[in-house]
């Protein structure tokens, strides 16, 4: 039977590597390397790509075919891969790689990036490895990168080795309420990195050129405990302030990118624009289509991610086993 895996990240490339050796599995990825947050977003120095690319060599060595380039729900659509490519069952495994941003004066000046563009620059484009990749990412004196998680850790280590400028991290809560790990924050510390804690950005200045020159702060308090059950952070009125900058990596969260559902009738979504799923199987509400990753979650982690392809790929096996007859459009 064919199998289509939709994105080739982490819950993708486990579900194409388990569904392999009894099934005919093709990968479609829209960037020009497969591997997902493992490749761009993580970075060399906590990951290498060396590592990276032997395994995906490796699953490619078992049979897994792979399209990249190619957007599904653009270049080619669900439908289109059951009726056109005879596929008989897909796996969605998209990710949520659209930024958030703050929505504040400023953030489209020259100078801010998301940490997903960032990322990306420095990991899949080779910035890292300047001057043997001719790519660099705009050169800093001083990078602050907005918020508190892994990202935001992983942005602001990344700053701190390509570009050796002063690098701070500002969060609106205090270190007790950080959500990166501990011991993302530690090594950030003990590298260098300044942590401007209870502190939110309201604006990011520019110059005439339209480029960043400053980040406008107010300081912040903690009062009552919000619906995730940490304090909530509360404005201290009248204490705003400005830290000089030229560089801004806002490493707010990421949401699920809209455009494989918006071109994709009937397959349910929740109001965050995350796929709806049978817990146990990861079957979607369209006969024959599965899903995974963060793309069901919300932004989690490599383990969860995982997790999704194991319980979808054997759920999709047990499904083709099942068919008298191919898929026809994602209906029985």
């Amino acid at each position: 039977m064919k199998i289509a895996v939709i994105g080739g990240g982490i819950s993708g490339m486990l579900t194409a590597y388990l569904l392999c050796e009894e099934h005919e599995v093709t990968v479609f990825e829209a960037l020009h390397a497969p591997a997902g947050v493992l490749i761009y977003g993580i970075p060399e120095f906590r990951l290498p790509k060396l590592i990276v690319r032997a395994e995906v060599d490796y699953i490619r060595k078992l049979g897994v075919k792979f399209v990249m380039d190619t957007v599904i729900g653009v270049s080619i659509t669900l439908d289109e891969l059951f009726e056109e490519f005879g596929f008989h069952a897909v796996f969605i495994g998209t990710g949520a790689g659209l930024p958030k941003f703050m929505n504040i004066p400023g953030e489209n000046l020259v100078g801010v990036f998301s940490a997903n563009e960032y990322l990306t620059r420095a990991n899949l484009m080779g910035a890292y490895d300047f001057p043997n990749f001719d790519t660099p990412i705009r050169p800093s004196r001083h990078t602050v990168v907005v918020g508190g998680g892994n990202t935001a850790m992983d942005s602001a280590r990344t700053a701190l080795r390509m570009m050796k400028c002063k690098v701070s991290l500002v969060y609106r809560r205090s270190r007790q309420e950080l959500p990166a790990r501990r011991e993302e924050v530690h090594h950030a510390e003990a590298e260098g990195i300044h942590l401007e804690l209870l502190t939110n950005p309201i604006a990011i200045l520019g110059n005439e050129e339209s480029e960043v020159v400053g980040i406008r702060c107010q300081r912040m308090a903690l009062g009552e405990p919000d619906a995730s059950g940490r304090r909530k952070p509360v404005t201290i009125k009248g204490s705003e302030f400005d830290l000089e900058c030229d560089t801004v990596i806002m490493a707010i969260g990421n949401e699920p990118n809209p455009v494989f559902v918006r071109a994709t009738p009937g397959i349910e979504v929740t109001k965050w624009g995350t796929i709806v799923v049978d817990p146990e199987t990861h079957a979607t509400s369209r006969a024959g289509v599965y899903a995974g990753g963060d793309i069901v979650s919300g932004a989690a982690t490599v383990i969860n991610a995982m997790g999704a392809g194991k319980k979808a790929s054997a759920a999709m096996h047990q499904y083709l086993l099942t068919l008298p007859n191919p898929v026809v459009n994602g209906k029985p």
